[in-house]
């Protein structure tokens, strides 16, 4: 018979259909809950517990100096595995029915400014060969779709549908939507596809895009290509692909966009998640307010 703990991962990858990463990442947040509560409270059981063992660890990783973004992850993972014991009615009341999240500073993402996409696409305007193809290629794709780092690797070559110029996508909770590629992106499509036959032995063929080896790119090699290209035009701290799917979202709003139109490319389950990129768009239309109103003049 499967413990909990085996029964809570089946749910977590069959039913919620969570990434391998995610999975083991609340698993190992329940692993590390139950190893305190066996040195602190000498018990192997965690199915039931009291929110006093709960607090007791949250305060044992404070003095361990743990973020609180961290330890707010890990009430997560043990908030997931309550409602599962509710639900397959193990427990009758959730021991973290109460509990609340800790306070976390808000992160501003500063995104990329236009002048600094500029200065890129002339920096790299013309590649040769595979790789420099690809690499520009992935470039223009994160700024001008705004997907995932996840989802770009993840890309397979049957939904890419240059006909229709559009590309389909599986995003978190493997959620499927279609994005549209501008014109311009669909001859680095072709050019990209026409490189590509010149790499030898592919081992990772139903992937679009591939190493030169022949295999899928790794989460690490693609947030290096990043990083390395915007040092060549870019000062800013943070040079990664999600700095540039935030910059699609606010060049789009500070264009026009409206919000929804933005929370559906991105791929977002709610206006709340969206809204976290409209600061940059208020500041671009105070500008525009204090440039145009007569009592700034």
């Amino acid at each position: 018979m499967k413990s909990n703990k085996e029964a809570f991962r089946d749910y977590l990858q069959l039913e919620k259909k969570y990434s391998a990463h995610t999975v083991n990442a609340y698993l190992n947040d329940i692993l590390f809950f139950e190893t305190f509560n066996k040195s602190s409270f000498e018990q192997d059981d965690i199915d039931h517990v009291n929110y006093s063992q709960i607090r007791s660890w949250i305060v044992s990783l404070v003095d361990q100096d743990i973020s609180n973004v961290s330890i707010n992850r890990k009430m997560s993972s043990l908030k997931a595995f309550y409602r599962f014991l509710l639900k397959t009615k193990q427990i009758e009341v959730s021991p973290m029915l109460k509990h609340k999240a800790l306070k976390t500073p808000k992160i501003v993402q500063i995104p990329f400014s236009e002048k600094e996409l500029k200065d890129l696409m002339q920096e790299v305007s013309n590649p040769s060969g595979f790789e420099e193809v690809r690499d520009k290629l992935i470039v223009d794709l994160f700024y001008t779709t705004g997907m995932r780092r996840a989802e770009l690797i993840n890309l397979m070559k049957y939904n890419v549908d240059l006909s229709s110029n559009v590309i389909k996508v599986l995003g978190k909770r493997n959620k499927e939507r279609i994005i549209p590629v501008l014109p311009i992106i669909v001859e680095q499509f072709n050019l990209y596809l026409k490189e590509r036959t010149s790499v030898e032995n592919i081992v990772d063929g139903e992937y679009f895009f591939i190493s030169k080896k022949g295999l899928k790119l790794s989460e690490s090699f693609v947030y290096r290509l990043i990083n390395s290209y915007f040092s060549k035009v870019s000062e800013k701290v943070k040079k990664s692909p999600h700095v540039l799917r935030h910059t699609f979202a606010t060049h789009l709003l500070n264009n026009g966009a409206d919000l929804n139109s933005v929370k559906e490319l991105l791929g977002h389950s709610s206006l709340a998640s969206t809204q976290v990129y409209t600061h940059n768009s208020l500041a671009e239309l105070k500008k525009v307010y204090g440039d145009a109103h007569p009592r700034n003049k």
